[in-house]
């Protein structure tokens, strides 16, 4: 070995088994008792990362927060990392993951005047390859991470080249020993046994520091290093940065091997535990994505000021949510709660955003004629979204007779399919209704929709034609049978082909345990049981329903132009659950809802979808990317859709979900994760009991949670070249809202718009500095891409080339009407 380097840190979880005011109070104690020995060691180097924490100190104590900033000048204090804090690096979209280095970096050079190059998480579970694309258009060369270890994830070396989707690398470091030293005095030790196991070495590295709850270096330990420095004579052993070990590192010229795949897994029943945290995440992405869109729109169209300042406050509670021991779900009950307060806070925010640029974007809509409805919808996407828009609205007059309206609706003088459904109010009048239309939303812009009420004596029944056990719908498109013995579907066949196997939608119930991690297992395929139907008699108690002769626990409950929703009761053990399948009389793709009461321990729900072919390929969306995930051997994590493809049946059958990242794929069936039950932070360690035996011990995700899916099937080019779109749609849907316009102003122009049929706008928002606004594309197929970026507004078009999987930041400047490359820091790029 020639050099040692020493990266003193300490990590701290600003909330774990601790809510933030403890977090707080520890990074105080803990940066303060590091300045104090930066200041007395000559030669030490404290590093710490993580916006969050100096962000505590420099509110609660001022003077400590000028002290680091003298020290960080000096070079005894190094920021490190960059980022807002250290997220969970699977779950996240890609662009909350530039959002995390961009708010971080924008920090440390303003209050620091540093930028960092090296990227830590060190306690993160596992990282998605989409970060390599992020981290090297974000101004990083290198990437320095802890888990998942040599026994989970084994790499070729501790150093290496990380390559990404797109091509794009940094270089990676696995620590060989933990990122920290749990107890004082314990430094001397590891060192040892650094110098001893890896002798062989040109270039080491060791991180230390007492962490988790904080702490960094102490007394004993630095006195302990310098003595072993000074006693070391054959190389140079160093307190460093991680900067100057990945600077030591280049220079030695050693050739380090290329890892082209992502990091994982460790902890996969994170994936899943605490879904709330999950789906409400993915919700607030959702809002702060299609918000800013849409207040970019209204602000390019100078219809309102862009609220910056609001935006920020609610990207700050996304990030503080991202957090490693938040998003994940291995927090303790009081941070659950804490982090759905702070993303409710997020939301409250950003609907009131929504509703500013929503009604000045509905500028110039014509007063509406009389006996009408209008139905405004917004669409924030860049291209036409084919979808079922449902709003809520009241009847011009109550009817306290019983008749029953439905309405004659029309957009751009066209009829579309329109149909009444049960509102979410139980108010036995006509008066509050509920409607659904099948449309296609024109980009960028209001879309109007309206509604002329028609009477009839009463409401028609719902029904579907019965075929011996089954329940039959067809179309030109879709022949779906669900057998009403069992309410699963036994046949889905999309023009002609069938997608699923008998049994579909089946509600499996695995054998799990009380860690929420999943520490010491990364897959479930132990059947205990499955949620079975409810006897009439059962279903109808179970529905609240007091009636003379029960109902069938299959049963239609909506039918109309739109679509065929049936319901299925079903019962496992405690546990509660109800299928919808709303099924469309366009197209192919089927909406699932599924409402679970659930109230089992230590065991899973998984959703199974077991395809009708038997050599499938599992695939799904990542941060800024998709992968053939290893669903057949284990858990597996992925975002906005997963899909089982067949390339020798040209079959593909995708899934977009909600707010569920766990899943796995045994024997070509896809599983959706919904829900464990472990206890909360049940932390195994070796044989000991990890759960009280003496009292009741609380288990996550007890009670009542619901999921929707979106179910479709096809060629495989022609899926998976939509699905990321369609994914994108479904989640950041648009606005519906039935309003009454004015019939003053001019209507405003449309929104950006993308010519091709692929491409994804993922970022359009008010640029950092000025008054630019920053437009994000992104390839999402693995393929060489051309589109015309169409700017409504200024009169604009601009024809943009993409390699496959690149994320191409564009700075529109309104004034000059220009657009320029940037990074994803905002700043411009060198072409070459």
């Amino acid at each position: 070995m020639k050099s040692l380097y020493l990266i003193c840190n300490a990590h701290l979880d600003p909330y774990w088994m601790w809510e933030w005011e403890e977090g707080a109070a520890e990074a105080l104690s803990t940066f303060r008792t590091a300045a104090a020995f930066c200041e007395e060691y000559e030669g030490f180097v404290f590093n710490h990362n993580e916006v969050i924490l100096y962000k505590w100190v420099e509110e609660f104590e001022p003077a400590l927060f000028t002290r680091i900033q003298r020290l960080v000048a000096a070079g005894k204090w190094h920021i490190m990392g960059g980022w807002y804090l250290q997220p969970d690096c699977n779950m996240p979209c890609g662009e909350s993951f530039a959002r995390q280095i961009l708010t971080g970096k924008r920090y440390f050079r303003d209050k620091f005047g540093v930028e960092p190059t090296t990227a830590i998480n060190f306690d993160p579970f596992g990282h998605t390859r989409g970060l390599v694309q992020i981290l090297a258009k974000s101004g990083y060369d290198s990437y320095l991470h802890c888990r998942p270890d040599n026994n989970d994830c084994p790499l070729p070396d501790a150093d290496y080249i990380w390559v990404g989707y797109d091509g794009s690398e940094v270089a990676g470091h696995r620590t060989l020993v933990w990122y920290g030293t749990p107890t004082r005095g314990m430094i001397k030790g590891v060192l040892e046994d650094y110098l001893k196991n890896h002798a062989d070495r040109e270039t080491g590295l060791v991180t230390w520091g007492i962490g988790n709850h904080g702490g960094g270096p102490s007394r004993v330990d630095l006195d302990d290093i310098n003595a072993i420095i000074r006693a070391n004579t054959d190389f140079p052993i160093t307190h460093a940065t991680p900067e100057a070990y990945f600077a030591a590192l280049r220079e030695s010229g050693v050739e380090r091997p290329r890892v082209e795949r992502d990091i994982n897994p460790w902890a996969t029943g994170c994936y899943t535990s605490q879904v709330r945290l999950k789906q409400k995440h993915r919700l607030l992405e959702n809002e702060l994505y299609a918000v800013e869109k849409m207040c970019a729109h209204a602000g390019l169209c100078k219809l309102m000021a862009y609220p910056r300042a609001e935006l920020h406050e609610a990207l700050c509670d996304l990030m503080v949510a991202e957090f490693h021991d938040i998003l994940p779900g291995s927090s303790v009950q009081p941070v659950e709660d804490a982090g759905l307060r702070l993303m409710e806070h997020a939301l409250e925010i950003l609907s009131r955003l929504k509703a500013r640029a929503f009604f000045a974007l509905a500028a110039g809509q014509a007063k509406a004629a009389a006996d009408t409805i209008p139905v405004l919808t917004y669409n924030p996407h860049p291209f036409p979204v084919t979808t079922a828009v449902a709003c809520e609205f009241n009847l011009p007059d109550r009817h306290d007779e019983e008749v029953f309206f439905d309405f004659e609706a029309a957009m751009n003088g066209a009829t579309v399919p329109c149909q009444v459904e049960q509102a979410a109010g139980n108010i036995p009048l006509e008066w509050r209704k509920r409607c659904v239309f099948h449309v296609t939303l024109a980009p960028g812009q209001i879309n109007r929709i309206d509604c002329t009420p028609r009477k009839h004596d009463k409401k028609p029944v719902s029904t579907l034609p019965r075929d011996d056990v089954y329940l039959v719908f067809k179309t030109a498109t879709l022949d779906v049978h669900i057998n009403t013995d069992t309410g699963l579907i036994d046949r889905f066949r999309v023009n002609g082909r069938d997608a699923f196997r008998p049994g579909a939608c089946a509600p499996l119930v695995m054998r799990d345990n009380e860690d929420p991690w999943s520490m010491t297992v990364n897959q479930y395929r132990d059947v205990a049981g499955r949620f079975t139907l409810m006897s009439p008699e059962a279903g109808t108690r179970f529905s609240g329903l007091t009636l003379d002769a029960p109902l069938p626990s299959v049963r239609v409950v909506e039918d109309g132009p739109v679509r065929t929703v049936v319901e299925a009761l079903m019962h496992y053990g405690h546990s509660f659950l109800a299928l919808t399948y709303r099924l469309p009389k366009q197209g192919s793709e089927m909406e699932l809802h599924v409402r679970v009461h659930w109230n089992e321990k230590d065991s899973m729900v998984k959703l199974a979808l077991p395809a009708a072919f038997h050599d499938g390929a599992y695939w799904g969306q990542v941060a800024y990317g998709r992968d053939r995930l290893p669903g057949d051997e284990r858990e597996v994590v992925a975002q906005k859709w997963v899909a089982a493809v067949s390339d020798a049946q040209d079959m593909a059958i995708t899934c977009i979900n909600d707010g569920v990242y766990g899943s796995d794929f045994p024997d070509n069936e896809i599983r959706m994760t919904l829900l464990r039950a472990p206890a909360y932070s049940a932390h195994p360690i070796g044989d000991r009991k990890t759960v009280p035996q003496d009292r009741y011990t609380p288990r996550i995700d007890q009670g009542e949670r619901q999921f929707t899916f979106w179910i479709n099937a096809g060629p495989v080019d022609e899926r998976m070249r939509r699905v990321d779109r369609e994914a994108l749609a479904r989640n950041e849907k648009p606005m519906a809202l039935s309003f009454y316009p004015s019939g003053e102003g001019a209507p405003p122009p449309p929104g950006i718009a993308l010519a091709d049929n692929t491409t994804l706008l993922t970022t359009c928002k008010r640029a950092e500095e000025g008054d630019g606004y920053i437009l994000r594309l992104f390839e999402p197929t693995g393929e060489p891409r051309n589109t015309t970026l169409i700017v409504p507004a200024l009169n604009m078009e601009k024809s943009v080339a993409l390699r496959p999987f690149e994320i191409k930041s564009l700075l529109l400047d309104p004034t000059r009407r220009t657009l320029c490359e940037v990074d994803l820091l905002e700043q411009p790029v060198t072409q070459t």
